[in-house]
């Protein structure tokens, strides 16, 4: 789940990181509102979305008066913000941060992600603030000093130092740096996150270290924990049929292809993806309907599918362990007798009773493509998308 800047900015003021003194705006009033509130002359107006490059799209102005805030917070509020991030069709901005601004001296980075490659945290600092950290690491990663955290032993007083003197803090800049690098620590353990990211992170000119931006995303697995989070979440920035699958316990991610996918098993789904892509077809969805594939499933799963206008064939690749095949195809037939899928469908049914399944499916009146392999419903999926006009 991600949380917008200021929801994150909230959550680390609780662990004692300094961050700006702001607060969000839905309004353009709200935004004068708080710019009376802040102490401060000179103030930033933030787009809140859940993406990176807000700045670079117009979406982070510096204000330096009450009528600036007030015009920015009209000209942001309300934008179709397009980002790297975002994608060309980008993202409405429908609220706003208003903090006051401050005297920067230098920029710096600061993240922690899983590396799951290595089974442990790694935390990433860099002098390179403000950037893009995929273009440092590309073309300088140099820059990037990486502390490897052992979830069995945590973070090591050394490695915080490791990581303070590789961002060339002096003097009260290492306290203050160490302080606020210990503390994201301890968010990310504590909360369940996945990431943290604080870019920039600046040191300023009385030699203070705050976090300038927050991006939190926390672990969807560890939610049940955290019941004080649900208010954070902000569906009118996630995917809408991501949202609706959601409701039927349906893992669904939206991608750019054109042929959707109905699978069970999240590994059984990736290799599906990677077919379709071998045989010269692109996935438009990541669809992993679970041990349980009955009739409300899939037709459920057919409606989240088809709610994506770029679907031109739907392929079904189900192995019947926990399920069996043969109620499966029943499921699937049931299925598409109340919905209306109007795209060509291939399916693969393997394992349990799997001869049943395709007596099923061929002695049904209605349309299929039935493939006896991994490969000939890939190829066949793909075909039938091409042919779709």
């Amino acid at each position: 789940m991600k949380i917008h800047e200021y929801q994150g900015k909230a959550i680390l003021r609780e662990y004692g990181v300094a961050v700006p003194d702001g607060f969000p705006a839905f309004s353009i009033d709200e935004a004068v509102k708080v710019y009376d509130k802040l102490n401060s002359k000179l103030a930033v107006v933030k787009a809140q979305i859940h993406a990176g490059g807000r700045g670079k799209g117009g979406g982070v102005k510096l204000a330096h008066n009450r009528d600036e805030v007030q015009k920015l917070a009209s000209e942001i509020l309300g934008m179709n913000l397009v980002t790297h991030q975002t994608g060309p069709e980008g993202k409405e901005v429908q609220r706003l941060l208003i903090e006051q601004g401050v005297d920067i001296d230098r920029e710096l980075y600061a993240g922690i992600v899983l590396d799951r490659e290595n089974r442990k945290y790694a935390f990433m600092v860099s002098t390179e603030g403000g950037m893009e950290i995929e273009k440092v690491a590309a073309e300088t990663p140099d820059k990037i000093i990486k502390e490897w955290i052992d979830p069995s032993v945590g973070l090591q007083n050394y490695q915080l130092r490791n990581l303070a003197f590789g961002l060339g803090l002096k003097g009260v800049q290492v306290k203050n740096g160490i302080k606020i690098l210990n503390a994201l620590w301890k968010v990310f353990v504590e909360k369940d996150c996945s990431l943290i990211e604080i870019n920039p992170l600046v040191v300023t000119k009385d030699d203070n270290v705050i976090a300038l931006d927050a991006k939190i995303n926390f672990d969807d697995n560890g939610l049940f924990r955290h019941k004080e989070l649900a208010d954070l979440r902000d569906i009118a920035e996630e995917e809408p049929a991501e949202v609706e699958a959601g409701k039927y316990q349906l893992n669904y991610i939206k991608l750019d292809g054109n042929v959707g996918c109905m699978v069970n098993g999240a590994g059984l789904a990736m290799a599906t993806m990677d077919i379709i892509k071998l045989y010269g077809g692109e996935p438009a969805n990541f669809l992993d309907v679970g041990g349980v594939a009955n009739a409300e499933t899939v037709a459920n799963g057919f409606k989240i599918i088809l709610s994506d206008p770029n679907v031109k064939s739907i392929l079904i690749n189900i192995f019947g362990g926990i399920v069996r095949c043969d109620r499966v195809a029943q499921g699937v037939i049931d299925a598409m007798e109340t919905v209306k899928v109007k795209v060509p469908v291939t399916i693969r049914l393997e394992g349990t009773n799997a001869k049943e399944a395709a007596d099923l499916l061929n002695n049904s009146t209605l349309e299929f493509l039935v493939a006896n392999s991994f490969e000939d419903v890939a190829e066949k999926a793909v075909k039938a998308a091409q042919e779709v006009k």
